[in-house]
């Protein structure tokens, strides 16, 4: 009676592990050389008017939506809020874009105001707590900055 090779004289197998591995190696390479990576079509860094530090980076990957990144933590007085603020050339006055937390990401939709431009303005200033009683900038700017297409 002849002996059965063991698993490991198998050359079949072997052969069929082999080309089960280049399939994989093939197809996740083609799914890296195809996938596209999300870059900002603008970015904005906001710096402090008095000493220019960089304080929060702005980036869009659409027209449509921006995120507020911040660089670190900002102290803010416990009566005041930093608000958000935007304006483009011709529009009538700035537009709130809402209230920000120190120290915290904020995603904000443009879907109300029209698309992002190049020298876009963008600040924070310090507000009350409930944000500007009058639908403009009161107080004073803590950080500020234009927007710049990136290529």
């Amino acid at each position: 009676m002849a002996q059965s090779p063991s698993w490991w004289n198998l050359l079949p197998l072997w052969r069929a592990l082999a080309g089960a591995g280049l399939t994989a190696t093939l197809l996740l390479g083609a799914l890296l050389l195809t996938q596209t990576t999300v870059k900002p079509t603008y970015l904005v860094v906001l710096v402090g008017p008095q000493d220019k530090a960089p304080g929060w980076v702005i980036q869009a990957s659409n027209p449509r939506e921006i995120q507020l990144i911040p660089l670190g933590v900002v102290e803010v007085p416990a009566d005041k809020a930093l608000e958000f603020w935007t304006k483009a050339e011709g529009w009538q006055g700035p537009v709130s874009l809402g209230l920000v937390k120190p120290g915290q990401t904020l995603s904000v939709p443009l879907d109300k105001l029209p698309p992002l431009v190049p020298d876009q303005l963008f600040e924070l200033t310090l507000e009350n707590p409930t944000g500007s009683p009058i639908g403009k900038p009161t107080g004073p700017i803590q950080f500020i900055g234009r927007a710049v297409k990136v290529i």
